[in-house]
């Protein structure tokens, strides 16, 4: 089971990570909402500091491919989570410009019609992340909500799609066999779940890893 812990503020953040067991860190540039944001700087030099073959997540809100490939270009991560969606052939412009990055897009699970965005999606990235955030609000939630969205929803995804899914959305050590068993993803994100007062902790970190392997 891969894991990709989120939200990560600094070097430090991300070698307890890494230690810890997690096989990606997820670095939030500017967001209309949520958790974690750090600047542009500080993703960068987080970027360089994560050793192979540890993924790197550039998780982004801009809403042109012009304006995410600019985005990339300053702090240089192995992946980018598209946290909302883009234009129509957004994605063929980002595989032009990057074609060594991977694609990552998030899909806000809200009702039925989120399965066909998602198995649309799948047909163009690199994996697809299912998260619980509503990108239809007036200030949208585009992730960080530690909420838990429909998991039957999100198991429908899994099984249908071509390509590696990740699970988003109210994860913690207490419910994440609950998730596992249910959803049958290809890999776990967690941000708040593994966090006191914002910071990192070691101890939830370390119930987390031991429960996602059935310790």
């Amino acid at each position: 089971m891969h894991v990709k812990i989120c939200c990560i503020s600094s070097p430090e953040e991300a070698r307890l990570a890494i230690r810890a067991g997690a096989s990606a860190v997820g670095l939030v540039g500017k967001m209309p909402s949520g958790p974690g944001v750090i600047g542009d700087e500080l993703i960068r030099t987080i970027a360089q500091s994560v050793p192979p073959p540890i993924a790197t997540f550039l998780l982004t809100s801009e809403p042109t491919a012009e304006a995410v490939i600019e985005h990339h270009r300053r702090v240089y991560t192995n992946t980018i989570q598209l946290v909302d969606a883009l234009p129509a052939g957004s994605y063929r412009v980002l595989r032009a410009a990057l074609p060594g990055v991977k694609l990552v897009q998030v899909i806000h699970v809200l009702d039925e019609l989120s399965i066909d965005e998602a198995l649309a999606s799948a047909e163009e990235v690199d994996a697809l992340l299912l998260d619980s955030g509503n990108p239809k609000l007036a200030v949208k939630e585009l992730g960080g909500t530690g909420r838990r969205h429909d998991w039957a929803l999100s198991r429908r995804i899994v099984d249908q799609s071509r390509i590696p899914v990740f699970l988003a959305g109210g994860l913690k050590p207490e419910n994440v066999r609950e998730a596992i068993e249910t959803v049958q993803p290809f890999g776990l994100d967690i941000c708040s779940g593994v966090r006191t007062n914002g910071h990192l902790d070691p101890a939830k970190l370390e119930a987390f890893f031991h429960r996602t392997h059935g310790l």
